[in-house]
């Protein structure tokens, strides 16, 4: 059985796109509009509890269908499953996740938080704008600094890269100055050359297009 991904244009959406390229699988996808609220439908509720994207159908080690929500356990589940770019033991994969886990309850959250101030509050508020694009400075810093003696953050490139990447691609839009972090410069410059890398992104895109039109 294939991967069911529920999927919408979004950082989050585009996380498992990455690795279901690069491991080269075949997969389905399954468009949850958000702007439309197809997040609510209660049949979505069955397969994300928490009404977000994106979510995943696949089959256990046993071979039984379960559904999976959250996208740091995704790329976990499909990267323990297939054998590469998660390390099975020890130390190394350990460095991984602490990444994944810094993306997925730092970056994420608080660049989300940016986006929807900056971009999508009906009116400014000053205070949120500061704080949610100094919050998203400061951990540009920090992943600056952790680049300074690693081509991939982790060591080794991982789905720890694949899950900040899509975020560090909208640093235009969170007010985050790339030449103030060259490392991260570097690192997204890396990120974006492979063209499945680049591909995949552009094919999530097209995914959330045909359903909802132009994007």
């Amino acid at each position: 059985m294939e991967p069911t991904l529920y999927y919408w244009n979004t950082p989050n959406g585009h996380k498992p796109v990455i690795l279901l390229e690069e491991l080269g699988i075949a997969y389905a996808v399954k468009p949850v509009d958000i702007g439309r609220g197809e997040q609510f439908d209660p049949a979505f509720l069955q397969v994300s509890p928490n009404n977000k994207i994106p979510a995943l159908q696949h089959v256990n080690a046993e071979g039984t269908p379960f559904a999976l929500f959250e996208s740091g356990a995704i790329l976990m589940h499909l990267a323990d499953t297939h054998g590469r770019f998660l390390p099975a033991t020890g130390a190394a994969r350990l460095r991984v996740l602490q990444w994944l886990f810094w993306q997925v309850g730092g970056l994420g959250p608080m660049a989300g938080q940016n986006h929807h101030f900056v971009k999508y509050a009906p009116q400014p508020v000053p205070y949120a704008i500061d704080r949610y694009v100094n919050e998203t400075r400061r951990l540009y810093r920090v992943l600056d600094t952790a680049l300074q003696e690693e081509e991939w953050v982790a060591g080794a490139y991982s789905i720890a890269d694949m899950a900040i990447y899509p975020w560090i691609v909208e640093h235009g839009l969170q007010r985050q100055r790339l030449d103030e972090t060259p490392h991260v410069a570097r690192w997204l410059a890396a990120m974006q050359a492979p063209p499945r890398r680049a591909a995949c992104l552009r094919a999530g895109r097209a995914v959330a297009g045909r359903h909802a039109g132009a994007l």
